[in-house]
């Protein structure tokens, strides 16, 4: 029993800690919010699973622009009927790896956007029905004084 459970665990470790049923939501719920941005929304998508250089567990799913304004977008995809919203799920530590990674994708632009926000896209799924999308606009992650190009220290 306990080898069983040592070759599940490496297994997950193998894999970020995402089961493949858990990493295939994962894309189903990513491709329903770009979908939902860019249909309902009339966002363009700029790019997706971006991934730092500097520390490749660094990502963020969506980068967007909304008009003038770039748009860096985590989804959370969730059971229609799971106990703990996606939203809730963006915690401290997940917002310190995303100002780490939004600084990165920022720094390395020749010249970053006048205006950025982040949103977060819950996409609840179902196998009866389709993906339905929450948007939440503007959610805090920076504090205000925060300028990219006068940023130069820690995010943390």
């Amino acid at each position: 029993m306990l080898a069983w459970l040592n070759d599940v665990w490496l297994k997950l470790a193998a894999q970020g800690g995402e089961t493949p049923a858990a990493h295939e939501a994962g894309a189903r719920g990513e491709a329903a919010a770009a979908d939902f941005l860019q249909k309902r929304h009339g966002f363009a998508i700029v790019a997706r699973n971006w991934h730092s250089p500097r520390d490749r567990r660094d990502e963020i799913d969506l980068v967007a622009r909304d008009g003038e304004v770039l748009v860096f977008v985590e989804v959370k995809s969730r059971s229609v009927d799971a106990l703990v919203p996606g939203y809730h799920a963006v915690d401290d530590r997940k917002k310190r790896a995303l100002r780490r990674a939004v600084h990165a994708y920022l720094s390395a632009l020749s010249s970053p956007p006048r205006t950025f926000r982040f949103d977060v896209v819950e996409v609840g799924l179902s196998d009866r029905l389709p993906p339905q999308c929450m948007h939440f606009e503007n959610v805090a992650l920076f504090p205000k004084s925060y300028h990219a190009a006068r940023q130069s220290g820690s995010l943390d």
